[in-house]
């Protein structure tokens, strides 16, 4: 994924830090610094999937990317334009083409309308369809997502947790975007109905050529889906890599005790875990040098005091640790 025409999305040092205001004046006393610095592209067709503890900033990057939240600092670029300073009425045509699939498929769905209303609301703002047009479009939105033409007048609290989830792809679809952010899109459901979804992203992403990026916790399921990952730890991408690179060489210390916890499915093999000490430093009051270095097995004095940066070890695989393992 390395042709710059094909590129959608390029993140340059976001940021986004919340003020935390104290006293009768709300003065400002600090920040939390939720996202600090992140930068990463995605091409045409691609699937990034972005992971990491709770907390360390996956969801504030892709809600900024949407611009439900402005950035404090840094730059958004979709296919080349920076999107990050535009008003809300020059963000309108960019709307269409960025969607988004969130982690509860029940309160990202207006419980007071149908099925149909809830699927043809996008196609409504972006599109002058008749009430024939519509309805067709969300029938063939539905049959493409496993839904059957006859639950389109049904509420949300008639359907399943997977069947509501198929309703917000529908929903995401109906513009034919580029790019979807999926916040989370499994999480809430069972595993069974989990691996029912994410086939159902893969299919359309092979039918239709969209793009995703994948925020989720489990890696296991960010490895079937993804193309490329990238490891958030507190606000910043401490290594992005090819999925099976990855999986095969981790060369940041926080990467590899991620990939330690992750269950094989085979009796016969054992995997060494790694436990990592302490507990995730505050975004509000962070380590000195490499944030990772208080839970670091392998820090050093270097990294109490010198921050590393996300530098490229091989082709495609970039790293921001100062002793970077399997290299």
């Amino acid at each position: 994924m390395s042709n710059k025409q094909k590129q959608l999305l390029e993140l340059k040092n976001l940021c986004k830090h919340y003020p935390i205001r104290k006293g009768l004046l709300s003065r400002i006393a600090g920040y939390v610094y939720a996202v600090d610095g992140v930068s990463f592209s995605i091409y045409e067709g691609e699937t990034l999937g972005l992971v990491g503890e709770s907390g360390c900033g996956k969801s504030t990057v892709g809600r900024t990317i949407l611009r439900l939240i402005d950035p404090t600092a840094g730059e958004i670029l979709w296919r080349g334009e920076r999107i990050d300073e535009l008003s809300r009425t020059e963000m309108r045509p960019f709307r269409k083409e960025i969607q988004a699939v969130f982690q509860d498929p029940y309160s990202s769905l207006n419980p007071r309308m149908r099925a149909a209303d809830i699927v043809s609301e996008p196609l409504r703002n972006f599109e002058k369809l008749s009430q024939a047009q519509g309805r067709e479009r969300v029938s063939e939105l539905f049959a493409l997502v496993g839904l059957r033409p006859d639950q389109m007048l049904r509420y949300p609290h008639e359907f399943s947790g997977g069947q509501r989830q198929r309703l917000g792809i529908a929903r995401a679809l109906s513009v034919k975007p580029k790019l979807i952010m999926c916040d989370e899109p499994v999480s809430a459901l069972d595993v069974s109905v989990q691996a029912q979804v994410i086939n159902l992203l893969g299919d359309l992403q092979q039918e239709f050529g969209v793009s995703y990026l994948f925020i989720a916790h489990d890696l296991a399921v960010v490895k079937h889906i993804s193309h490329r990952i990238a490891v958030m730890y507190l606000g910043r991408v401490v290594e992005l890599a090819a999925t099976d690179e990855l999986f095969e060489r981790p060369s940041h210390p926080y990467t590899e005790a991620l990939l330690s916890a992750v269950p094989i499915p085979d009796p016969t093999r054992q995997r060494k875990q790694i436990v990592l000490g302490g507990d995730v430093p505050s975004p509000i009051n962070r380590p000195s040098g490499c944030h990772f270095h208080t839970r670091c097995i392998y820090a050093q004095a270097r990294c109490k005091v010198e921050e590393p940066a996300l530098e490229e070890i091989s082709p495609g695989h970039f790293v921001a640790c100062h002793f970077k393992l399997n290299t």
